[in-house]
């Protein structure tokens, strides 16, 4: 099984950290957000991972190279324009395989065991999402998790309404037949959902969106303290 970190983002939140850091790159306990992905992603087998790379490309490559020093081989989707979420995951495709595959925000941090989505079995599903409380920047939520699968509001299921974490096993599938260029995840959500083609789980363990450098202080801060254990 293969992985993919979205690392292509401007970062335009993070201003000024981001004028000449890449977003990924910026540290919370002594490391780059992207390096405990990376390290999370090899802990549980993951040997291939894709990084689709935008602004600043260039400092990525240098301090990452080809993954050797963290026992992986990443393979880089260069986009120079940056193609958003499903833009850039189709751009990768052919780096990616026709098997489903662990895709994870290189914006988010989180202690979450990656191990059981090895063990996600797609099979009539196009994506399986994982879940979190809404955090207090985003009290509405993206999406209904019902009965193990996620749903938009507008669907009026009986569950819990959540926000996409970021991370995500997808197939191929979702897709097929896709033209390249610039596009969002959004549109392909709300086709498969109403189909009841995204199956979901609700996140254990902790997750923070680094959207803000105070939020980046905060949880450095933390990881320091040791509160987030």
């Amino acid at each position: 099984m293969k992985a993919m970190i979205l690392a292509a983002g401007l970062g335009n939140r993070m201003r000024p950290l981001t004028l000449h850091t890449p977003k990924p790159l910026l540290e919370v306990g002594g490391k780059p957000l992207i390096v405990w992905h990376i390290e999370k992603l090899q802990a549980i087998g993951i040997r291939e991972i894709v990084i689709n790379t935008a602004w600043l490309a260039d400092k990525l490559v240098e301090a990452l190279g080809d993954g050797e020093r963290f026992g992986v081989k990443i393979h880089w989707s260069h986009e120079g324009e940056g193609l958003e979420t499903a833009g850039g995951i189709i751009n990768a495709l052919p780096l990616l395989g026709d098997e489903p595959f662990i895709l994870v925000n290189g914006d988010v941090w989180t202690t979450m065991d990656f191990a059981p989505l090895r063990e996600v079995q797609l099979a009539e599903h196009l994506a399986h999402l994982v879940l979190v409380t809404n955090p207090a920047q985003h009290p509405q939520g993206d999406f209904c998790l019902s009965q193990g699968k996620s749903y938009l509001f507008e669907q009026n299921k009986l569950g819990e309404h959540l926000t996409y974490s970021g991370v995500a096993v997808y197939s191929p599938k979702m897709f097929a037949g896709l033209e390249a260029g610039k596009r969002a995840m959004l549109p392909l959500f709300k086709q498969a959902m109403l189909a009841e083609q995204i199956s979901a789980e609700k996140l254990q363990g902790i997750w923070v969106d680094v959207g803000t450098p105070e939020r980046l202080a905060e949880l450095d801060r933390q990881i320091y303290a040791g509160e987030l254990a």
